[in-house]
């Protein structure tokens, strides 16, 4: 698998030639999967690195394009809602898949599924510093946050004033409820990140919201992550996914792995 995520990517799209040359170099004869934010830079560039590897070296390619944020639907940046925090989830889903020896079409399967069984929503507290210009990419007061915020650091849909964890859960929430896929039985994995600078302690104190709002509302959740693991650099703020999981979904989520971002079973 491929990611568009990259040290560099919160800034500038990876290049055709540098997604080809990546491409190439982690192909070991069944193919690869592209997992791709829905950044118009990102789907142009992986699309034309994919062209370009299957008549350089006849590479199969796949490619799943996440797009789960609730908040933004036709951007600046994008055509469409942004690729955000499912992509965490679906590579976690897919890699397990691919660990089990399946086909390339079977593994963009379940990713492309488990992508659109995903939504996501954030908030900010602050903005991010661009390293290239040295100054946040937009002014927040201390007293408001940014309902809706990119990864990034695009602003999101509207400001309000700071308000208890409690409520800042509910604006999180309330908008993926609204969109979340029916269920077959089965919970949610719902995924707090951490945008950056936010500390544990205090994402755990969201989590601790959402839980609450989620038991409210009659949804199981199956299985939680919390952490920082899809960032903005120095940005204050969190995120909020939740996917309806079915039972493939928890079994390939509850297989060993052991990356730098995520270790367990092993």
């Amino acid at each position: 698998m491929l990611d568009a995520a990259c040290a560099g990517e919160i800034f500038t799209s990876p290049v055709p030639d540098q997604v080809s040359a990546a491409t190439a170099a982690v192909d070991r004869g069944a193919g690869v999967l592209h997992i791709v934010k829905n950044y118009t830079g990102d789907v142009m560039n992986f699309d034309m690195a994919a062209e370009m590897v299957a008549a350089e070296s006849g590479i199969e390619v796949a490619t799943v394009v996440t797009a789960d944020d609730v908040a933004v639907e036709d951007s600046l940046y994008t055509a469409g809602r942004r690729g955000v925090g499912v992509t965490v989830i679906v590579e976690k889903i897919a890699g397990a898949a691919a660990e089990e020896g399946r086909s390339l079409a079977e593994v963009a399967a379940v990713a492309k599924r488990t992508s659109e069984a995903g939504r996501s929503m954030g908030v900010a507290l602050t903005s991010c510093t661009v390293p290239a210009n040295g100054k946040p990419s937009f002014d927040l007061p201390e007293d408001e946050i940014e309902i809706g915020i990119g990864i990034h650091g695009e602003p999101g849909r509207h400001r309000e004033k700071i308000a208890p964890a409690s409520e800042i859960a509910a604006r999180l929430a309330e908008p993926i409820l609204a969109e979340l896929p029916a269920g077959d039985g089965h919970g949610v994995i719902a995924f707090l990140n951490g945008m950056g600078a936010s500390p544990l302690l205090e994402l755990y104190l969201m989590y601790g919201e959402v839980a609450k709002i989620l038991d409210r509302a009659g949804i199981k959740v199956e299985r939680s992550l919390v952490g920082n693991y899809i960032t903005s650099l120095d940005m204050a703020g969190c995120s909020l996914t939740l996917v309806r999981a079915d039972e493939e979904m928890l079994r390939l989520w509850d297989a060993p792995v052991n990356t730098p971002g995520l270790r367990w079973g092993v």
